[in-house]
């Protein structure tokens, strides 16, 4: 089985979180500060052998040991901040885009998310509307969701759309089965793991969730697959699953 570390960004600010994305205490827990985001890239980069990988078309699959960076919500710091990082050292990263915010203030235009396109990133779906706990939503909604979304990235991109990150992280099997049904192929999660599985036909990856309060080493220590850096991921995220 592929083993997959998918490392999962938010949004960077330069002075205040509002920037870009979402606003509150609970989105801002995501957001970094952009000289953080830097220098954990800096790191980031001392410990691959190679660029992350870009997934997303049928029929792909991660190598052995690779690793995947992820961004959701579709704020605009992946166009001011997150971008231009990667492709100077040759990287490229998925763009998750919740459709029903874009254009709005802190969020992506189209014609931006043509920009990233074409300049080699991913564009996939983060559903319609963000729901809360997406895996508590009905089997139509879900359908919704996902279909709609990306039906709207299609129609903005011009070319098939065949990824998406479940919003908010909240997965089950149902969510992958409706995703599949809606034509994506390859879905993130937010469970921190490394193992990739299918739901009819549909890649499931889980991702390792950055924080604003992690250190600049993290993201590495994550790539470089420390045992405790792991741990530290799934008990905080097992955690607020109980909570």
């Amino acid at each position: 089985m592929s083993r997959l570390i998918s490392l999962l960004f938010h949004d960077i600010y330069v002075s205040d979180p509002s920037e870009s994305g979402f606003e509150g205490e609970g989105a801002a827990r995501y957001k970094l500060p952009l000289a953080l985001f830097a220098e954990q890239m800096n790191r980031l980069a001392a410990v691959l052998q190679s660029p992350p990988v870009l997934l997303g078309a049928p029929q792909t699959s991660p190598a052995s040991s690779s690793v995947a960076f992820t961004v959701d919500d579709g704020g605009l710091s992946y166009l001011t901040a997150v971008a231009g990082l990667l492709e100077g050292r040759g990287w490229h990263g998925h763009c998750f885009v919740t459709t029903a915010w874009i254009g709005q203030r802190g969020f992506l235009h189209k014609d931006q998310l043509r920009e990233l396109q074409a300049r080699g990133h991913v564009i996939g779906s983060h559903s319609v509307s963000h729901p809360a706990r997406f895996s508590a939503c009905s089997r139509d909604q879900m359908l919704h969701e996902w279909r709609d979304s990306i039906q709207a990235l299609q129609d903005i991109l011009g070319t098939k759309v065949y990824s998406a990150s479940v919003p908010s992280g909240y997965y089950s099997r149902q969510v992958a089965e409706t995703a599949a049904e809606a034509g994506i192929t390859t879905l993130f999660t937010s469970e921190p793991e490394t193992r990739t599985r299918s739901v009819d036909g549909c890649q499931v990856l889980g991702r390792y969730a950055i924080r604003s309060g992690d250190g600049p080493d993290y993201p590495a220590r994550l790539a470089a697959q420390s045992a405790t850096a792991r741990q530290t991921a799934w008990l905080r995220w097992n955690g607020k699953k109980v909570l």
